[in-house]
């Protein structure tokens, strides 16, 4: 007698599973209810991951790292200048800027300095940065009018573009909210009685008296000073959990650049390593939550089928009577086993989709402010899937290695 195809064994088991519907059902449900929670927190978990980074990307500084030239050096305990260092160059810092897992890196030059207009009515004193091009998106400052600087602004060192932060900028037209200083775009700023136009004004949460100019402008727009002033670099992380590599191949490339101990980098590490703590402890604890409720589903698989196999152990008895191998009696009881968890996961996934976009939609509505979505990828069907049909084989083997074993002159005289 040839054994049974896989298929083959997949209709035996469907039609014994459809021999006691209601008995089935219950079986199933508990395979319905742990792939629907599964799909449901990794739908929902991948959303407040994403929502998180979101919040930390713009609330903190934990997206950003500093490279800096080494100016000093220590003996016995005391700092001493260094007569020569490392000048980043807007060359260099767009090669740097190529490296993967940055969004983005800018140079940056900063010093105080004293600004007025015109007529020399308004004068204050501001911190002055020189910076190179694409420095408001990756500095985290927005323009509430005007514009940055483009590439060819700052490579030019005669180019003579400011830009102001918003309470600086109501300084100068006496305003009170930033819709009237868009009269300023145009009008021209002293830097050190050298005079600047001013192109952009950023909103009020740059700072309060700030003044942005290009990087090869700084000399023009900076005190003078006895020793070259240092730039540094601001990078911008695509990914949090790319800072360890970033990091290393910035210091890397940096240390090949300029030389070994040349530059130095900082980054805030610990609110790095807090932040990926948090989100693997979210994702490890909903893991813990959805794994109990796939193990519910997996004991009702166990149930349904040790009752299977007492009921029809007379059937086993007659098919190992004419031929059928215990192998080909534990494929049948497996086969049944996965297809109530392959039924149980495809109701899953469409009940946990449709709970992940009804539970994120109330978080929604319950929390102004917080665009929370839910996150459905291929990835996290295939993982609720292919855990219940795991789920379905392990808690499957054990009632089916026990039909394998019965023996057929014992299952033929069971009644």
């Amino acid at each position: 007698m040839p054994a049974p195809s896989l298929p083959e064994n997949l209709r035996v088991g469907v039609d014994a599973l459809r021999a006691n519907p209601l008995r089935t059902v219950l079986s199933t449900l508990g395979v319905i209810i742990g792939v629907g929670s599964l799909v449901a927190v990794l739908s929902v978990g991948d959303g407040l991951e994403v929502t998180m980074r979101e919040q930390l990307e713009r609330t903190t500084s934990i997206m950003y790292l500093n490279v800096e030239p080494v100016t000093t050096e220590e003996i016995d305990g005391q700092q001493f200048p260094l007569d020569s260092f490392p000048q980043f160059t807007t060359t260099d810092t767009r090669e740097a800027a190529k490296l993967p897992g940055l969004a983005g890196l800018t140079a940056q030059i900063q010093a105080r300095g004293e600004i007025t207009d015109t007529a020399g009515r308004v004068r204050r004193l501001v911190v002055v940065t020189a910076v190179s091009e694409g420095w408001n998106q990756i500095g985290g400052v927005t323009l509430a009018a005007g514009r940055g600087f483009t590439a060819a602004g700052v490579d030019d060192p005669n180019n003579r573009d400011v830009v102001l932060s918003g309470t600086l900028a109501r300084r100068f037209v006496r305003a009170d909210s930033l819709a009237d200083v868009r009269a300023l775009l145009g009008r021209v700023v002293r830097l050190q009685a050298t005079p600047f136009t001013v192109v952009g004004v950023a909103d009020d949460t740059a700072g309060n008296d700030f003044a942005w100019v290009g990087l090869n402008a700084a000399t023009a727009a900076m005190p003078p000073s006895v020793r070259a002033r240092p730039v540094e670099w601001l990078g911008k992380l695509a990914r949090v959990e790319d800072a360890d590599s970033v990091r290393a191949q910035l210091a890397r490339w940096a240390d090949e650049r300029f030389g070994a101990g040349t530059t130095r980098l900082r980054s805030n590490e610990g609110r790095l390593e807090q932040a990926e703590q948090g989100i693997l402890l979210f994702k490890l604890f909903m893991g813990a939550i959805t794994g109990i409720s796939l193990l519910v589903g997996g004991i009702g698989i166990m149930n349904v089928l040790l009752a299977s196999v007492t009921e029809r152990t007379r059937e086993i008895g007659i098919r190992k009577a004419v031929g059928a191998r215990p192998r080909d009696v534990q494929s049948q009881f497996l086969a049944e086993s996965v297809a109530i968890a392959g039924a149980g996961s495809a109701i899953g996934v469409v009940l946990g989709l449709t709970a992940a976009f009804s539970i994120t939609a109330l978080m929604r509505a319950r929390i102004p402010g917080m665009a929370i979505h839910a996150s459905v990828s291929l990835s996290t069907v295939l993982v609720a899937v292919f855990s219940a049909v795991f789920v379905g084989l392990v808690f499957g083997t054990y009632p089916a290695r026990r039909a394998a074993r019965l023996d057929p002159i014992d299952a033929i005289r069971h009644e």
